[in-house]
Parts: C-alpha cells; sequence; structure tokens
C-alpha cells in the first residue's frame, strides 16, 4: 500500500524520477465467566446493536478485493530494483520475498483475533483503545486518519501525475485533477457501500488482471542476447535489512478487511479468508512479478532500477512499453485510493461514536457510507493537496503504520493475559511465538526508521501531541458544557 516515493515522471527512455463489561478507561473487564461464554454471540452481532445504521452487506469478496486492492500498487513495480541491488542473487531474492510473505501472514492471524474479538468499526484504534485506554486510542486513531488522509492526498496527485506524463494533460492543471479525481471517488462512496463495494471488487479483479498480464508477456518473451554474466553476492547485514524493510512496506495493506468488519455479513467466517487469503494471493502475484523480472532483465541493469518495471516493458513493448507501464499504475492506484477513503472515514466513524472524536462524525447516510466522516476526510486531503503539506505527512506515514501496528500486536498479547476468558472465535497462529516475532519486527522496523529520519520522527511525536493537546481541551469544554 504505501508506495512512498517522490512524485515525478517517468521519462521516454522508461525510467522515473518520482453492558456486558465495565468500561474503565476504555477497557473492557468482564465480571463472571459466564458473561464471557456468551459475548461471543454478542460481539458478531455488536453490529445491530451499537451501530444500526451500517449496512451489513458486504461478504468475501470484498473483503479479498480490499485486501489485494489495498495492498499492491506502484511499490511492487519499483521495489524489486532496490532489493536486488541488495542480494545480487535471484534465489535469495525470491526467498526473501516469501520471508516477508510469511512475516505479514503471521501478523494478519494476529489482528485477525483481535478483529474477531471486537467486531467494531475502526480498525487499529479499536484494539489499542480495548487494551489500553481511551488516550492511546485516540493517539493511534488520530494518527491512522491522518496517515489515511496524507495518503488520499498522494495517491490523487500521483494519478494526475501519471495522465499528465500521457500528454492528456498540462503539468500546470495537475493539482486541479487531483481534487477532481478524489471528489469523484467521494461522488462514488455516497452512493452507498453496496456500489462502491462493487466498485472495489471490478478494480481489484482489472488490477490483477493486468499484472498477470503484465508477467505472461515478460514470461513468454524471448530473452536473445541480453544475459550478462552474474554479479558476485556482495550482501551485508544492513543491506539485508534495507532489503527486507522494503518489502514488508510494500506488503503493507492487509489489514484493510479489519477496518469494515462491522459491515460483514458473516465476520467469524469470513475475516480469516480476506486476510489470509488476500495476504497469500499477493505473496503470489509478489513472486510471479520479481519471476518475470527476473526473467527478463539481466541482474546488471534490475539491480538498482528505479522502475524495473517499467524498463522490462519496454523490452517487451519496444515505445509502447512507457505507456503502459503508466497505464498499469493507474489501474493499480485507483482501487487503492478507493480502499483509502473507505478506511478514512471508518477510522473517526469509531472514534465519533464512542466519543473521542466529534460525535457527528458517526452519522450514516441512507447508503450506508458515513457521511460526514467521508466529508471531513475528504476535505482533509484535498487542503493538503492545495497546499503540498501532504508531503511532509507521508514522511510520517511509515512511521505512524510502524507504531500503531506494533501497539495492536502487543494489545493482542496483553488481552491474552488480562482476559483470558474473552471469547475468541478465532486464535493466532502459535501464539505466543507468532505474536512475539511479529511484534519484535515491527519494533525493530520503527527504531530504525526513527534512527534514519530523526526530524520526521520527531515531527511526528509533535503531531500526535497536537492531537492529544486538542482531545485534552476537547473534552474539559465538553465537561463544563454538561454542567
Amino acid at each position: 500500500m504505501l508506495d512512498l516515493y517522490p512524485l515525478r515522471h517517468i521519462k521516454g527512455d522508461g525510467t522515473n524520477h518520482w453492558s456486558v463489561s465495565l468500561h474503565k478507561g476504555g477497557r473492557e473487564t468482564f465480571r463472571t465467566c459466564s458473561e464471557a461464554r456468551t459475548t461471543s454471540k454478542l460481539n458478531i452481532s455488536m453490529v445491530a446493536q451499537t451501530s444500526s445504521q451500517l449496512r451489513r452487506v458486504l461478504g468475501v469478496g470484498f473483503g479479498l478485493a480490499v485486501s489485494i486492492g489495498g495492498t499492491i500498487g506502484v511499490g511492487i513495480l519499483r521495489t524489486p530494483g532496490l532489493v536486488a541491488e541488495q542480494l545480487h542473487v535471484p534465489f535469495l531474492i525470491l526467498l526473501l520475498w516469501v520471508a516477508g510473505g510469511i512475516y505479514t501472514l503471521l501478523g494478519a492471524s494476529c489482528l485477525t483475533e483481535l478483529g474477531l474479538m471486537f467486531p467494531r468499526a475502526g480498525g487499529f484504534y479499536v484494539y489499542v483503545r480495548r487494551a489500553f485506554g481511551n488516550t492511546a486510542g485516540f493517539a493511534v486513531g488520530w494518527t491512522d486518519w491522518l496517515m489515511y488522509c496524507s495518503i488520499l492526498g498522494y495517491l490523487s496527485i500521483a494519478i494526475a501525475e501519471f495522465i499528465a506524463a500521457l500528454g492528456l494533460l498540462p503539468h500546470g492543471g495537475i493539482r486541479f485533477l487531483a481534487v477532481l479525481i478524489l471528489l469523484g471517488i467521494v461522488a462514488l462512496q455516497w452512493l452507498g457501500i453496496r456500489v462502491s463495494s462493487r466498485f472495489q471488487e471490478v478494480t481489484t479483479s482489472l488490477k490483477c488482471i493486468a499484472f498477470l498480464l503484465l508477467v505472461l508477456a515478460c514470461l513468454l518473451a524471448p530473452v536473445g542476447g541480453r544475459r550478462s554474466a552474474p554479479i558476485p553476492s556482495s550482501m551485508t547485514f544492513t543491506g539485508l535489512v534495507v532489503a527486507l524493510q522494503a518489502i514488508v512496506i510494500t506488503y503493507g495493506g492487509w489489514q484493510s478487511p479489519l477496518y469494515f468488519i462491522e459491515e460483514d455479513r458473516e465476520p467469524a467466517r469470513n475475516l480469516p479468508r480476506a486476510m489470509i487469503g488476500g495476504v497469500l494471493s499477493v505473496i503470489g502475484i509478489y513472486l510471479l512479478v520479481n519471476v518475470a523480472l527476473l526473467k527478463i532483465l539481466p541482474m546488471s541493469e534490475l539491480s538498482g532500477a528505479t522502475f524495473p518495471a517499467a524498463d522490462a516493458a519496454r523490452i517487451v513493448a519496444g515505445g509502447y512499453g512507457r505507456n503502459i507501464i503508466i497505464l498499469l499504475s493507474v489501474i493499480s492506484i485507483v482501487p487503492l485510493l478507493n480502499a483509502i477513503t473507505m478506511m478514512g472515514t471508518r477510522v473517526i466513524f469509531g472514534m465519533g461514536r464512542d466519543q473521542l472524536f466529534w460525535s457527528r462524525t458517526s452519522t450514516v447516510n441512507a447508503g450506508g457510507t458515513p457521511d460526514i466522516a467521508t466529508i471531513l476526510t475528504a476535505g482533509i486531503a484535498v487542503a493538503l493537496i492545495a497546499t503540498g503539506t501532504f508531503q511532509r505527512l507521508i514522511a510520517m506515514t511509515s512511521f505512524f503504520l510502524a507504531a500503531n501496528y506494533s501497539l495492536c500486536c502487543i494489545a493482542l498479547v496483553v488481552l491474552r493475559h488480562q482476559q483470558p476468558d474473552l471469547p475468541r472465535p478465532y486464535q493466532a497462529w502459535a501464539y505466543p511465538w507468532s505474536a512475539w516475532l511479529v511484534i519484535a519486527g515491527s519494533v525493530i522496523f520503527l527504531i530504525g526508521m526513527l534512527m534514519g529520519d530523526v526530524l520526521n520522527g520527531i515531527a511526528s511525536l509533535g503531531l500526535l501531541g497536537l492531537g492529544l493537546f486538542g482531545r485534552v481541551v476537547l473534552t474539559r469544554s465538553t465537561a463544563r458544557g454538561e454542567k
């Protein structure tokens, strides 16, 4: 999901320059074991009791579409060059992509347990709030929402720049077109959850077909005399970590179905299929793309290539390769933009319903779309596009994602310890080893990001502090008003 690269243009040569429980501080503590045993059914039916406005119309098809569509983006067209530069050996390259996929699968299994324990809209925010209270929950929800707003600005600009690269738009109109694209997605959302979910399913299917066609074209293309002598492996531990970090970021987005569990017809049945099935599908596509690139590009060209997919397309299709890869990029981003819009609105919908954000964000229109939440999310994204400040927030996005993911995994361990009798329709694989492995990986990733980009790490903490300060002020004002 997080294809956070500089936004520049593809040149003609194909290169890129771019009350069952007592609530105490947000936690749930169960009174008796008998109550806990009856809560499984109550959790799954919580939609009807806590938010009858959200419509339970989604199935496993949408779950797979939003998981795959929210993960596969332009990153897989670019990251293989960075990974090859660090490893140089085809077998090791594919092995590392598999390792990143397995790590992602373990994370998906851990969060699936949390999702079915608390089947409420809001994603990461819900689980951290239940484990650590309202303040920690707000911190995660606030940063999660800002992250999605900034990604919306980034993706909208990216689509407009790709269209400009095709010569269909003057460069001066990029921001205007980006706003129109985003507003078009918002209009689609306004039609209701059935329309937006079907759009997600159709566009994700087109994305998968497009990637498979690229893979097939590369595999069938004659290699000719392009083979070069293998580059001696000079892999270092630092290079291995850099490559693995890039791979894990490219797998980001698999958690998307969690945000819509309250709108799923059969969450206990569909969420594990969507989460695990989505990650397995992405692993398969990523491996195929890497195999295709390794087949068509000599290691000397693949290693360090900024946009290896563009280089491969140029070899396969000649002068048309540039336009093909631009179209593939647009096809990749559209379902991602739709998914991010839907996810961002569910975060502040859940926070508003829990009285940790503006309560009006919990309203839903006749089609099942959180209307005020959608308007507010789109409004912030449009402001970020107009001012260009989304670029600063994008630099903080990976920090927020790593921090929130770490807290969710720790929340799983805490809830297992504090509330062992809490019903768990699904349990994480190989717990506790899987959970601790995921936690260790996410914490190492977070520390590495802080050390590598101290300025943006401090800025991220400042933005978090601003949100917490605003919440304190709002809470005090509300308390005075009630008196």
